[in-house]
């Protein structure tokens, strides 16, 4: 009499692993593989973040040396408007001792007055200039935001599919899918938008 059962247990036994090791294992690749291309996006769209900041920074410096510009001439055409009025003050000294005024005090008066509108034109397009600068720094930072936002979705994605992969929880994986598509949408926007 056998103390044992008659059915061989471990071939069967060994069966049922496998066939469950094949199943976990197809399930761990394909984590496996969207983790890498959700690490792949990620990178992406940290390399974007990158560049779309160091381009904002650039043209803040830019605007920044514009405005600088901007107030030099200013001061120059305020400086012309100096000299017309000390031109002005000789020519009303003269006129105030009841002696005419040389005649080069008018035309130096009218001459300031020229230069002053095309020093004014001059700091007016670089204040235009400046304002465009800042404008397209401040829809880069914005991009950069988007991105930056993308890259943590990502990040959260692939925390997901590693303890995914870790409980062997399908569910858990889809979360991490569901995380991918949402960084990914946001990063299309941000790279479109």
């Amino acid at each position: 009499m056998p103390e044992g059962p008659e059915v061989e247990t471990e071939k069967l036994h060994e069966a049922i692993h496998e066939e469950l090791e094949r199943e976990g294992g197809s399930l761990l690749r394909t984590i496996a593989l969207t983790t890498a291309l959700l690490a792949a996006l990620a990178a992406v769209a940290s390399l974007k973040a990158g560049a779309t900041v160091n381009e904002a920074l650039l043209l803040k410096a830019e605007a920044t040396r514009l405005q600088a510009e901007a107030s030099d001439q200013w001061a120059y055409y305020q400086a012309k408007g100096i000299k017309a009025a000390v031109q002005e003050a000789t020519a009303a000294s003269w006129q105030a001792a009841g002696k005419e005024p040389p005649p080069g005090l008018s035309q130096k008066v009218a001459r300031y007055g020229e230069e002053q509108k095309e020093i004014e034109e001059r700091a007016r397009d670089l204040e235009r200039e400046r304002d465009r600068a800042s404008a397209e720094a401040e829809h880069l930072l914005h991009q950069h935001h988007r991105f930056a936002n993308a890259v943590a979705l990502f990040q959260v994605s692939i925390a997901l599919g590693a303890v995914g992969a870790l409980t062997r929880n399908k569910l858990v994986w889809l979360g991490s899918l569901l995380g991918g598509v949402g960084g990914l949408t946001i990063a299309l926007y941000a790279l479109f938008a």
